[in-house]
């Protein structure tokens, strides 16, 4: 497939910004780059794919997520409101959790994954719990992500809050998941577990044990003060030296948040090259405090940018990240525009090249063909240097009207092609009374009610 009448952004390093350009797809992959008229004569029987003058850009990355979080949107939680993330927690996600079934697991996942085809999101690592259907949790969810087409990195979240079984039911399931994928085209597995303070040395040393030999985890990490508090309490240290003692940092290990960490920790990241995941909407929602954006960007950690299951509208995080520093430092020349690129683009991109070994994340030849056509035509000069400044005060989700992954087109002019969105969205409607129901019921017990 031939995609001409394009303005290519490669996001390279340098990135480049090509008006009236081409791009030639065959066998999943960019098999050629360069001006239209060129390619349209080089590949003169190839199938085309019109762009109109749009931007031709490198499919998003979203590096955490929770697509089991899909059934919280419009639900009440019993009793008064929430005080803190820990009331949270025990009164939103774990009651939520151990709600899901089988089809309520494969529904919610169905439906951020129409989310993040129409948003142009085409690579995902996802966080998942299910403590009342673990065992085969994960495929449900790789077959929803194949029959969408996308790109996705999956993991089940041990924890010890569910009892000694499940936990145990968690850790094969990790396992068995990512021997099962390790050679899919589209498909990953990672080690979940969810945070210091659900997690015994025990248990996370089985987990160290367990996990082959150079593979990661993916983890929650100082999300809030507790988790810190929790660890120093219980073993002396705070949440990253537990964490690096007992194996768990490394260059395949994924640490959402950090909000709460301190100067020593962030030396650890540094060290060990673990990656950490921002997630700005969701920070500001749940009131935990922002983490220290620019000092690890400075420093040099590997800071990538997530939306904890939030919209898989990525750009959306941008502004919030771009937007939350400013204010939280009372200081402008916070969270540049570049300095966020440097997290959402680049970072976003070796995180997945780490875990698929391709060059996904650019428009180059020989980078996978997961590429988005976006809707924007701007009324100021667009250049290689200001292009972030154009993406955080002029684009939006709506402005993607293709998305393209390995290849294969998953959207075309705003139309799905994978996916039946109505159907989807009349099938979770339908199963969610009974998911809010169960809900319910695990939340008024966590009351005590």
């Amino acid at each position: 497939m031939l995609i001409t009448n394009a303005t290519v952004v490669t996001w390279g390093e340098p990135n480049r910004v090509l008006p009236d350009h081409a791009v030639y797809i065959a066998e999943g992959n960019i098999a050629d780059l360069g001006p239209r008229r060129e390619l349209e004569e080089r590949y003169a029987e190839a199938e085309r794919l019109d762009a109109r003058g749009q931007l031709l850009m490198p499919g998003n990355i979203c590096a955490h997520t929770h697509f089991y979080g899909a059934y919280a949107r419009g639900m009440a939680i019993p009793g008064p409101a929430p005080e803190n993330f820990p009331q949270i927690l025990e009164r939103l996600w774990w009651p939520l959790d151990k709600a899901l079934d089988r089809d309520s697991v494969r529904a919610s996942a169905l439906v951020c994954l129409v989310d993040a085809v129409k948003h142009g999101t085409t690579t995902l690592f996802d966080h998942h719990a299910s403590p009342n259907f673990i065992d085969g949790s994960l495929d449900v969810i790789a077959e929803a992500v194949e029959q969408a087409g996308l790109r996705a990195v999956l993991c089940y979240e041990v924890t010890d809050r569910d009892g000694r079984e499940k936990a145990e039911a968690g850790i094969a399931e990790n396992r068995r998941f990512m021997q099962a994928v390790r050679d899919h085209p589209r498909l990953r597995g990672t080690f979940g577990l969810h945070a210091s303070l659900t997690l015994s040395d025990e248990t996370l040393s089985q987990c160290v044990d367990q996990n082959p030999v150079g593979e990661g985890f993916h983890i929650h990490v100082a999300e809030h003060e507790a988790d810190e508090e929790d660890s120093l309490n219980r073993y002396g240290k705070r949440v990253l030296h537990r964490l690096r003692d007992l194996g768990v940092l490394g260059p395949k290990t994924i640490a959402a948040h950090c909000v709460h960490i301190d100067d020593d920790e962030r030396r650890l990241l540094l060290e060990t090259g673990t990656w950490v995941t921002h997630q700005p909407r969701s920070n500001m929602n749940n009131a935990v405090g922002a983490m220290a954006f620019d000092t690890m960007v400075s420093e040099g950690v590997r800071l990538c940018l997530g939306n904890d299951g939030f919209s898989n509208n990525m750009w959306a995080d941008w502004k919030a990240a771009y937007l939350l520093h400013k204010v939280v430092n009372r200081d402008p020349r916070r969270a540049n525009g570049a300095d966020i690129v440097r997290a959402a683009v680049y970072r976003n991109a070796e995180l997945a090249r780490a875990f698929f070994g391709t060059r996904l994340g650019e428009i180059a030849i020989g980078a996978p063909a997961d590429v988005i056509l976006v809707d924007y035509h701007p009324f100021t000069p667009l250049t290689d240097g200001n292009l972030p400044w154009h993406i955080l005060f002029g684009f939006e989700a709506s402005m993607v009207t293709t998305t393209i992954v390995d290849g294969r087109v998953l959207m075309r002019d705003r139309q799905l092609l994978t996916l039946d969105e109505r159907a989807i969205a009349e099938e979770a409607r339908a199963l969610a009374p009974a998911v809010w129901a169960r809900y319910e019921a695990n939340a008024r017990a966590a009351l005590g009610a």
